[in-house]
């Protein structure tokens, strides 16, 4: 049996209660976007370590397996990612591609090629939903990580509390795991803001 979020004596501060779980968790990932905006150095080197250290600077209060590759294929709905042991060369190849596709910009990106980017790199992310748990808020925090290397705010893509932006957010998932990047990129593009 894997790990998570609603199986409350797996965290290390004891908390049994899934609101107080949720603001940990919230506060956790709060604290990661402040490292991005405050201390981290851009342009930044892309890989998996820092894939780890983001999930792990966000969650480690909350578990030992933070940072950590998921061992076990989760319960993600309708959805069945891709078997544990395939995990690792999947995110490989994810930030091999990434990479990739970012030198393919010109000096300046556009912002539709920004917002194409970012899309991409959330899609793969949870897809691929490489963690035991919190693979939607590090996919957000590397979007954000993204859009802050080429000079955007931070991208809002639901509010948590308002259903509309989330079922919006989820049906351009689905259509993501279809092979149509156009609706979340959509999304991503009305977001995207210049920083400052």
């Amino acid at each position: 049996m894997g790990h998570y979020t609603d199986a409350p004596e797996d965290n290390r501060l004891g908390i049994t209660n899934k609101e107080e779980l949720n603001e940990q968790e919230a506060l956790g990932v709060a604290t990661v976007e402040r490292y991005l905006l405050e201390e981290l150095e851009y342009p930044v080197d892309l890989s998996t370590f820092l894939l780890q250290d983001l999930h792990r600077r966000a969650f480690g209060h909350l578990y030992e397996w933070a940072g950590q590759w998921r061992t076990q294929v989760p319960n993600v709905g309708a959805y069945l990612p891709p078997a544990a042991a395939r995990v690792p060369m999947l995110l490989y190849e994810f930030f091999d591609e990434l990479r990739h596709r970012m030198g393919l910009f010109a000096e300046e990106p556009t912002r539709d090629q920004v917002a194409e980017l970012l899309a991409y790199a959330h899609h793969r992310l949870v897809a691929i939903h490489p963690f035991t748990n919190g693979n939607g808020r590090t996919a957000r925090l590397l979007t954000n990580l993204l859009a802050y290397n080429y000079g955007y705010q931070e991208v809002i893509l639901y509010q948590r509390e308002k259903g509309e932006g989330r079922a919006q957010y989820l049906q351009a998932i689905r259509q993501a795991d279809a092979y149509d990047l156009q609706p979340l990129q959509h999304l991503i593009s009305a977001q995207l803001q210049p920083l400052g």
